[in-house]
């Protein structure tokens, strides 16, 4: 790529290699593939035992609730034999201490009957201890459930980051050759040589696009905007053209080319100062091919016609134009007058 040189759209202009010690490993992005797969099967195993731990709460829930049902059984059967030891030892107490039965007879009622109530007290100890080590081996799981997930949102947390890392470093391997973005001539090359180190954002040269559509910026005053509206009629005048001309009487002027403005600014661009844009009059002498983009221009609006003795005394007094009505608009329905002598206000 060299100054002055032509290029169409996708042609390499530079190419730039890394000076960063981060990005001299060839194969950078294969190893990075390599790790977001370790890390997404990472993921993958910790998902599967953050399931199954889901499973075995589950099967410690249902096996709690199963030996509490069992433990419950078991207390109302003590129950029931804690109440019938419990009635016979009240009836031979009575006949005990009537003198009916023998001491032996009851000792051995009264220790069936302390036997059952021992039983009885177990039974209910036994429901309190079951859940107490289901609850246990339950609230582990648990532990390990959360610690898992945990585990499972780092992971994710890194894949994005690696993800993001990887989506740059493929974007910047593409960037290595400068290819350009439209077709044009280069200018301004900033970066000819070859080595040279550049900053990031910092631009290598400009390349003009070769287009066919030209146009003229002008700058009107704000006093003199309100009699300007789009489709007025322009002369204009380059520099490097030879012309001559006459205020207020454009038809004999000499080596100047017509225009039409096109677009007029909402806003300033100057202090007291608006920007229009003019185009090439096709009905008019065909602008000159050798004009260049920055090109210096000096032009005048055509306004509205007035006698010729109006003009030379505005002309000499300083005065603005005088807007005798609304500005011609391309509204349909209006026609803009023409005579053979026009004023100029730009």
């Amino acid at each position: 790529m060299r100054e002055g040189q032509f290029v169409e759209k996708g042609d390499t202009i530079a190419i730039i290699s890394e000076v960063k010690e981060k990005y001299f490993d060839p194969k950078m992005l294969l190893r990075l593939r390599e790790i977001i797969d370790s890390k997404e099967k990472s993921l993958a195993s910790k998902d599967l035992k953050a399931k199954a731990l889901k499973r075995q709460i589950n099967a410690l829930e249902d096996g709690m609730n199963i030996k509490v049902e069992q433990s419950k059984a078991k207390l109302e059967a003590e129950r029931v034999r804690f109440s019938n030891a419990k009635n016979q030892y009240e009836r031979n107490k009575k006949l005990f201490e009537a003198g009916n039965i023998p001491l032996t007879k009851f000792q051995d009622i009264e220790y069936k009957y302390q036997g059952s109530e021992a039983d009885f007290i177990s039974a209910e100890i036994e429901i309190d201890r079951v859940q107490a080590e289901a609850l246990d081996k339950i609230n582990k799981a648990e532990s390990d459930l959360n610690n898992t997930m945990a585990e499972q949102f780092e992971t994710q947390a890194d894949l994005s980051k690696l993800g993001n890392e990887y989506v740059n470093m493929e974007i910047r391997s593409q960037q290595y050759f400068i290819l350009s973005p439209q077709a044009g001539q280069v200018v301004k090359a900033t970066k000819a040589g070859i080595g040279e180190t550049m900053k990031e954002g910092e631009a290598i040269c400009s390349i003009m696009p070769l287009s066919t559509d030209v146009a003229v910026e002008m700058y009107v005053k704000a006093m003199d905007l309100p009699l300007i509206s789009r489709g007025r009629n322009v002369r204009i005048e380059f520099d490097g053209f030879p012309a001559l001309q006459f205020s207020g009487w454009p038809s004999i002027s000499v080596g100047s080319f017509g225009g039409i403005v096109e677009v007029i600014d909402v806003v300033n661009t100057h202090p007291g100062e608006f920007r229009i844009l003019v185009i090439p009059d096709l009905s008019d002498i065909t602008w000159p091919k050798q004009i260049r983009v920055g090109s210096g221009t000096k032009s005048w609006v055509m306004l509205d016609s007035v006698p010729v003795w109006y003009e030379l005394w505005r002309q000499l007094n300083g005065f603005p134009a005088s807007l005798y009505a609304e500005p011609y608009t391309d509204k349909p329905g209006t026609k803009k007058e023409k005579k053979d002598i026009e004023a100029s206000a730009v």
